[in-house]
């Protein structure tokens, strides 16, 4: 039976794509591609908190059309599994739009199955700049590494840190992260006054931690893929005493995330400054009825995550597009009217660049501060308007 499931989903992917969008039906499919297991599904599992959020508020209707949320699962790291994934969805259940992708390398590999599919595709995390040039389908509502970093370095320098060392994940998107940072920090009188790379497999920050202390600088710069990364290298930060020692700590992305990080570190964080394009302490009305809503709809779960914030968005604008094409949805229209997008999100304004089709946003300055005796990512600083690059 799997040998015959797996043959006829074979004949989908070399067959001519039907069309995804017949004007008449009375649906609207949204396949979600996504690491919902494995190592990565703290990326994945957001995915379905913010579209079920989003959804819980605005209902399961739109423009006359019911709304059709499929999930396929590719753990995240299997590009075969995302591509097959793709292909399926397409050729058999006839989605509308594509949504997810964990990770670069899975929006990689369905960027030719969506251009073939004529079906617009929307990364919700991977950061790797430029990829939407990729395809012409293909559009970014997450971020970009350049949006996180290089202004993150620029105003480092501005603020009176004046030498840094920097401390990296040992894989290409470590290096892109330090590329850019030392950039911006450089060029606006910074100065790199050492580095290191980690491994990704099982890292003990502890030697790494010591090198930084040796060197003496105004802060260390840290980025590693993911949440728990920030809580192992905090934890070494504050036992090897660099708080102490008036060490910043500076971290890209979401390495002082509410959970794990703060709920498992405590007074540890407190100070530890990073840049991102969300925090659940941001005081807006949108961010208020998002927030709100999250609760109900997620009972049990972690706080949300920028990530979480990104499939919210994405949903909105699909409704948006959806209404704006009065439910006449083709992949060719649907991008049109996609690309040029301007919405209101829980992290502020935020818009669809047309010539890139990738996100222009706000991006925040936050330090953990205690406040009404909880730890929270406090907004100290604002880079408005952060194009891509």
């Amino acid at each position: 039976m799997k040998l015959k499931a797996l043959a006829c989903l074979g004949v989908v992917a070399v067959l001519p794509f039907a069309s995804a969008t017949a004007l008449a039906q009375d649906t609207i499919k949204i396949g979600v591609i996504a690491a919902l297991t494995g190592p990565f599904a703290n990326i994945g599992k957001p995915f379905e908190d913010g579209i079920k959020t989003y959804m819980s508020l605005n209902g399961d209707q739109v423009a006359g059309k019911k709304i059709e949320i499929i999930y396929r699962d590719d753990t995240g790291s299997n590009v075969e599994l995302s591509k097959r994934a793709a292909q399926e969805l397409i050729g058999r259940e006839k989605v509308n739009f594509l949504i997810g992708f964990s990770l670069t390398p899975s929006a990689l590999a369905v960027a030719p199955v969506a251009t073939q599919g004529k079906v617009p595709m929307i990364v919700m995390n991977a950061v790797t700049t430029g990829i939407t040039a990729k395809s012409p389908y293909m559009l970014r509502t997450s971020m970009t590494m350049y949006q996180m970093t290089e202004p993150f370095g620029t105003w480092t320098a501005q603020n009176k840190i004046a030498n840094v060392f920097s401390l990296v994940s040992d894989y290409s998107t470590g290096h892109d992260a330090e590329a850019r940072f030392a950039k911006g920090f450089t060029e606006a009188g910074g100065k790199i006054v050492g580095s290191s790379r980690i491994p990704l497999a099982n890292p003990d920050y502890s030697p790494f931690v010591q090198r930084v202390k040796d060197a003496k600088p105004d802060a260390v710069f840290f980025f590693a893929p993911g949440a728990e990364d920030g809580a192992g290298m905090l934890k070494a930060y504050s036992d090897k005493g660099l708080d102490k020692a008036g060490i910043k700590f500076l971290g890209v992305g979401d390495m002082t995330s509410d959970t794990p990080t703060l709920a498992a570190l405590g007074e540890r964080a407190l100070g530890a400054v990073t840049m991102l394009n969300y925090s659940t302490a941001l005081d807006n009305e949108a961010n208020k009825v998002f927030l709100a809503a999250y609760a109900t709809a997620n009972p049990g779960r972690p706080a949300p995550t920028f990530v979480t914030v990104a499939a919210y968005d994405t949903m909105g604008m699909i409704y948006e597009t959806i209404r704006k094409l009065n439910g006449k949805v083709t992949g060719d229209e649907a991008v049109k009217v996609l690309s040029n997008m301007k919405w209101n999100s829980p992290r502020g304004p935020i818009s669809i660049d047309p010539s890139t089709r990738d996100i222009v946003q706000n991006m925040y300055i936050r330090e953990v501060k205690r406040v009404n005796g909880k730890l929270i990512n406090q907004p100290i600083g604002t880079v408005q308007n952060v194009r891509p690059q």
